[in-house]
């Protein structure tokens, strides 16, 4: 939806000249509150009931029993505020918006919620301390077996469509040995000045070129599973990734796979240079679970990142005119795979018919023999021009964690369309033997992998929607999205729409049964 179109919603939806009133609030939940621009009611967002979105709905149902005036069909309630993050969105255009009416209507309802929220706090500051540390308390509490435990897990504010980010760290957070190593790193402190000895915490006002993204990225996951706040903001995080990472400045909502190789190259490549002094070499000794058995090399020496997520393809390529084979590996981060053309027909949850798509159609078809088009021409040696030819992948050495990425968005002509097809895929004993290049090589247990977080895209495009993240943590599964955590099951998460998988691999057990 373009600008121009944009404004026309601001100009039909954004009815009232006076501030809000907060207390026209129809919604009973506190979570997630955004106010209609057209007649300043407050419902919740449609991650937590849906109540704001229903109401635009129910506004576009046609008037019988009243003949509509011309005015009256302009005002269909579907640009809203959030009442957190101030931002605004627009249901019809299905996108937030940055635009504003001639008359600045939209920056004076966010001026006006800036000065509540303002006024609440200098006027009560104590007593609303007071209520967050028991609110705080009271939901992180849950009944597990009977018995009151305390919810540790902290969610990740949305500094603005950021969502994305957040369902990559928090799934990231819960892989034990990947987020070990980077707790367990020195902090990097300031070396002069008043602030000598201090821990460096970037914002963006300072302006800081020796940024960097490993010492953020630690602080980050330290911050996590503490226990001692509900929310973390990851603000000095998302400061560096401006910095560093240009294609992410800005709050337009962005691909989760994009960022998260993104930010693991560049974890990767900061390592590489050595860490607060410490040379790269010391880092490695540190952690002693990673051998150099386990170490893949991309883009120079290994790191943390690729001994945890690196493994290794073997491409074959084999030339059907004169026979020639070509042999060539490729280390690898993450495996990207294809949904089955058969299954990409649109499915909704009570359709049923036709078979379901498996993880396991999705390997099947990364690995198996295909025929190159006349786009992809194979330059053979012994032939000297481009011939046909047919391609096949081999994995040569899994990873410790497998990170299978389902292609859910394909470009058409004009667009970028999301396959919503449904994935079944297992919470435990995922088989990888099969798609080994030299599968009599490896043990009973080494190719078995368990589920451990999974990143879900809610939403019909790649410029739109919301990233939110389910992760098990000592045997029990989470949902993320952004600052609210709660508790869920594998029933709930085995029917969600996985757009990243992250699978670990599994240790060998004396005795233990294969599943």
């Amino acid at each position: 939806m373009n600008s121009g179109a944009k404004t026309s919603c601001l100009k039909s939806s954004v009815r009232f000249y006076s501030p809000p009133n907060l207390n026209k609030k129809v919604c009973r939940s506190n979570k997630s509150p955004w106010v209609c621009l057209t007649c300043s009611s407050v419902h919740c967002g449609r991650y937590v009931n849906g109540h704001a979105k229903k109401h635009y709905e129910d506004a576009q149902i046609p008037m019988t029993n009243h003949k509509k005036t011309e005015k009256q069909e302009k005002v269909q309630h579907t640009v809203c505020m959030d009442c957190s993050s101030y931002s605004t969105y627009c249901y019809r255009c299905d996108d937030f918006v940055v635009n504003d009416t001639k008359l600045g209507l939209v920056q004076k309802v966010r001026e006006h919620l800036q000065n509540l929220e303002n006024s609440a706090f200098t006027s009560d500051r104590h007593r609303k301390r007071k209520l967050l540390e028991n609110s705080s308390l009271n939901s992180k509490l849950l009944k597990v077996n009977g018995s009151t435990t305390t919810l540790c897990a902290t969610g990740l504010r949305n500094l603005g469509n950021t969502c994305f980010m957040n369902a990559i760290l928090q799934s990231l957070s819960n892989i034990q040995q990947f987020c070990c190593y980077f707790k367990e790193l020195p902090a990097v402190e300031l070396r002069n000045g008043k602030t000598a000895g201090r821990r460096t915490y970037h914002t963006r006002s300072q302006g800081d070129n020796n940024v960097s993204l490993v010492e953020e990225f630690r602080k980050t996951l330290c911050a996590l599973w503490q226990g001692n706040q509900t929310a973390f903001s990851p603000e000095s995080l998302f400061y560096v990734v401006w910095k560093i990472m240009p294609n992410f400045r800005g709050y337009q909502q962005q691909d989760a796979h994009e960022f998260m190789r993104y930010l693991l190259d560049h974890l990767h490549l900061e390592l590489q240079g050595g860490f607060n002094g410490v040379p790269r070499s010391v880092i490695l000794q540190e952690n002693s679970n990673l051998s150099a058995s386990n170490k893949c090399c991309i883009n120079g020496a290994s790191t943390v990142v690729t001994a945890i997520f690196g493994g290794i393809l073997q491409n074959e390529v084999n030339c059907l005119i004169c026979g020639t084979e070509s042999r060539k590996f490729d280390p690898f981060l993450d495996l990207s795979l294809d949904i089955p053309s058969q299954f990409r027909n649109k499915r909704t949850k009570n359709q049923e018919s036709g078979p379901m798509c498996t993880l396991r159609d999705c390997l099947r078809s990364f690995t198996d023999l295909e025929e190159l088009d006349e786009t992809e021409l194979y330059m053979c040696h012994k032939c000297k021009k481009k011939q046909k030819s047919t391609k096949k992948f081999w994995i040569q050495k899994l990873p410790k964690v497998l990170c299978l990425h389902l292609k859910r968005f394909h470009w058409t002509a004009y667009l970028r369309n999301k396959v919503d097809t449904y994935v079944e895929f297992p919470l435990r004993g995922l088989d990888m033997k099969c798609y080994l290049l030299e599968p009599e090589n490896s043990g009973p247990e080494s190719c078995l992998y368990d589920l451990v977080a999974v990143v879900v895209h809610h939403g019909s495009g790649v410029g739109s929607g919301h990233y939110t993240a389910y992760a098990a943590h000592e045997g029990r599964w989470f949902h993320f999205n952004d600052s609210t955590v709660t508790l869920t099951d594998e029933e709930t998460v085995g029917k969600a729409k996985a757009y990243i998988l992250f699978y670990v691999e599994r240790q060998a057990k004396p005795g233990a049964e294969k599943l």
